[in-house]
């Protein structure tokens, strides 16, 4: 189990728009809200930062200030990139969507050209790649 923290953004654009006080922040967050939450706490982080949108949301997490991230890494937080953290969010869909880790990538659909493939969509795909393969072997 860990605790990871991305670099610090500029956000002055958000920040302004939403009457906010700080214009530098970065995103805490860890395996485990449980984790998350007791970390948080022993950083003095009130409860009521905590982002999470709903019980589907798998992008949970506290924006922290430059002060606190320093504090955090010195409390055990690992540095991480923000392709990290994507990475992370990702896995944490896949968990809640129950996609088996490693599910091949398949082809573009719809607005996601990320999609994970079930073993049985990925064999109708290759079933009908194969399909096309033989159609276009008669016709020639």
């Amino acid at each position: 189990m860990a605790v990871y923290v991305d670099e610090t953004k500029d956000w002055t654009f958000i920040a302004k728009a939403r009457g906010l006080r700080h214009t530098h922040w970065c995103h805490l967050t860890a395996d485990t809200e449980d984790e998350l939450h007791a970390f948080a706490a022993k950083l003095g982080l009130r409860r009521s930062w905590f982002q999470k949108k709903s019980d589907q949301d798998y992008r949970w997490h506290y924006d922290i200030v430059p002060s606190k991230r320093a504090q955090a890494v010195r409390m055990g937080a690992q540095e991480v990139d923000r392709r990290f953290m994507g990475q992370l969010m990702i896995r944490r869909r896949e968990e809640r969507d129950g996609v088996e880790p490693g599910a091949e990538v398949g082809p573009r659909c719809g607005n996601n050209p990320n999609v994970r493939l079930s073993a049985g969509d990925q064999q109708a795909v290759d079933e009908f790649k194969a399909y096309l393969r033989q159609r276009k072997q008669g016709a020639a």
